[in-house]
């Protein structure tokens, strides 16, 4: 069987590259999938492989998962890359699984990094030869696969996603390359303090990947004592997290999940929920005026009218934010993200504005009725507009019992039903009256013409 570990190059290597581990036993994180008795660690030691989509953020063991699931069956492992590679290389890649299939009988696994990058009828490519059996497609993705790959080829693969990795599994990937001789640090007799090694699981933000460079680099910088040991002082991990930095794509889904925990924080009340979410996201390299738009949505669709205060203080604080800079931008954001958590909620204005859109467009082009048209000229008035239309500020109270301004096929139609919270409830009280006098009234619009 062929070792796809084996054949390294003879120069440098990374420490990520040197650790990435040979046996699904020493593959670390992915319980979900992989622990005994769940359906993928069960479909590998029966040899049952299946076409599948890897999804999840870098650093997680996307493609040495596809290595072992290739090493575990004995299939021939080929990799594709979406950056540099087109429906030519597929091809070739194809011609050569069947080619092995003809020669030894082995399957074929065909490996796609950053599937997501191809285009639709590059993905389209694949479908023959994942349909007939030719290759096995395993894909790996950063991307939501729903989103970025073809419903054919997600169709024929089954999608797997794959979680971030914990302090405590980071902790196990840094204790690995610490102990292993032969391709880790175990000779350099290297000594990095617990509370040192917290600080590099805490900065690798869940990527193994990353939790390796900066324990290289570390190893790099660390002080040669007498005994022959190698120190890692807090001087040295400090230069070393200098260059670190959380895991944030602005315009992935990372960025996005976030930007989804901010907002339903704030809908659902929880105001350390959305500074929670506001800091991760600046920790991250976010545009914080992304949050301050972001807020002015919120302040009308989550809020509305039952604290019409709450549009002011977000448009206030973004403001703010473009008159006196980050430093206290930043802080006048937060203000207006805890106002509005704390703020009495409704979407009552969202939601009369959605219902009455679409019954616009499904009523049609209906015409102003005559006593709403303006009647400038004596030609107009002639034609009935603006007869017998009463001047709200004429009647009692400035209201027109009993008038309607909608067409007559939606006399009796309401949008706008305001929620018993906030200021809506004084505003409920008030059209709920108003409805009264309405339907009391003896100068009902419509109903005269019945």
């Amino acid at each position: 069987m062929q070792d796809l570990f084996a054949s390294q190059p003879s120069g440098y290597q990374p420490l990520a590259a040197r650790m990435r581990p040979t046996r699904l036993d020493r593959y670390i994180g992915q319980s979900h999938l992989l622990a005994a008795g769940k359906p993928l660690r069960q479909a590998l030691e029966q040899g049952a492989i299946h076409s599948m989509i890897l999804w999840g953020p870098p650093g997680v063991g996307k493609t040495t998962l596809a290595k072992l699931v290739a090493h575990q069956v004995d299939a021939h492992f080929m990799t594709v890359s979406a950056v540099l590679a087109g429906v030519k290389e597929i091809r070739q890649a194809v011609d050569e699984a069947r080619q092995v299939k003809a020669q030894s009988g082995r399957k074929t696994i065909l490996f796609v990094d950053e599937v997501h990058r191809f285009n639709k009828s590059q993905q389209d490519a694949f479908l023959p030869y994942v349909e007939d059996g030719t290759v096995i497609f395993i894909g790996a993705t950063t991307e939501n696969p729903s989103f970025e790959l073809n419903n054919a080829l997600l169709s024929r693969a089954r999608v797997y996603l794959l979680r971030s990795l914990t302090q405590e599994e980071l902790g196990q990937v840094i204790e690995q390359a610490l102990s292993d001789e032969e391709q880790g640090l175990g000779s350099q007799q290297l000594q990095i303090p617990q509370e040192m090694r917290d600080q590099l699981t805490l900065a690798a933000d869940g990527d193994a990947r990353t939790a390796l460079n900066l324990l290289e680099i570390a190893a790099d910088l660390a002080q040669v004592r007498a005994d022959g040991t190698r120190q890692v002082t807090p001087e040295v991990l400090t230069e070393v997290l200098q260059a670190g930095g959380r895991r944030f794509d602005k315009g992935g889904d990372h960025f996005y999940d976030m930007i989804s925990a901010f907002h339903k924080s704030v809908r659902g009340s929880s105001p350390d929920g959305a500074l929670y979410w506001y800091c991760r996201m600046l920790d991250g390299g976010a545009d914080p005026l992304y949050v301050a738009r972001r807020l002015v949505a919120i302040a009308s669709e989550d809020i509305g009218n039952a604290d019409p205060r709450a549009m002011q203080v977000a448009l206030s604080a973004w403001d703010a934010f473009e008159r006196v800079g980050p430093s206290e931008g930043e802080r006048a954001i937060a203000q207006a993200a805890i106002y509005c958590a704390c703020a009495p909620k409704s979407n009552a204005v969202y939601r009369a504005f959605n219902q009455c859109q679409a019954d616009v467009r499904q009523a049609g082009s209906l015409p102003v009725p005559e006593h709403l048209r303006n009647a400038p000229t004596s030609l107009m008035k002639d034609l009935g507009y603006g007869a017998e239309y009463r001047y709200a500020h004429d009647e009692p109270d400035a209201y027109a019992a009993g008038e309607n301004y909608l067409p007559e096929a939606l006399a009796d139609q309401h949008w706008y039903e305001p929620e018993p919270r906030g200021l809506e409830i004084k505003i409920r009280e008030k059209l709920q009256r108003l409805r009264q006098q309405d339907a009391q009234s003896s100068k009902q619009r419509y109903r005269r013409r019945r």
